[in-house]
């Protein structure tokens, strides 16, 4: 709808207020559906911080309450989302995820959903430097796992292989009798045997 060309013209504290008024954070799943693919329609593409506001908006407070597996319009909305803004969605959705307490077992898989499926490899690769910044727990295995599995089809910049070979070295104390830390050090191994 033509009407949406206000997105363009908002403030991150105008799309907000105009995301409450909509209420688009609680709005049924089919209705943010559509409203995704309005977005990709949009022209000009949403600034990075009008694409953050918005992630944040349609679907944080969706994502950290999820108890169960996301519903397919969840998924749908959150593919569409991605295909065009998948850096500021990670940004804001990676970034929260990370600091929510406790086990998180559907945030997990969603995690690792959208590694495998949905995000850019420049986008991985700032969800890779996200993890790594905060102390590796079990949840946050699985999306390592993901993240390596992914970029093998991808070259992983020196800084960051580095950086995770320290993080594995520093945290395998903590991690001696997990399986999954073990998986994860032997795919790190087997991709990048030469760097390492």
């Amino acid at each position: 709808p033509p009407e949406l060309s206000i997105l363009n013209n908002c403030s991150p504290s105008q799309l907000e207020g105009l995301c409450s008024f909509l209420q688009l954070s609680t709005c049924p799943e089919p209705v943010l559906v559509r409203f995704c693919r309005w977005l990709l329609a949009l022209s000009p593409d949403l600034s990075y911080s009008s694409a953050a506001t918005l992630a944040q908006q349609l679907f944080l407070r969706r994502v950290l309450s999820l108890a169960q597996p996301p519903s397919r319009h969840l998924m749908a909305a959150l593919t569409s989302f991605c295909s065009k803004y998948s850096h500021p969605l990670c940004r804001v959705l990676v970034a929260a995820v990370l600091q929510e307490p406790g086990e998180g077992a559907e945030q997990t898989k969603l995690m690792c959903e959208l590694v495998e499926e949905c995000l850019e490899p420049h986008s991985v690769q700032l969800l890779l430097s996200q993890i790594l910044e905060v102390p590796l727990s079990e949840k946050l295995l699985p999306v390592l796992q993901a993240v390596l599995v992914r970029q093998v089809r991808e070259v992983l910049p020196a800084e960051l292989l580095d950086l995770l070979v320290l993080t594995l070295c520093q945290q395998a104390p903590a991690f001696a009798t997990s399986l999954s830390f073990a998986q994860l050090v032997t795919a790190v191994l087997t991709v990048y045997q030469s760097q390492v």
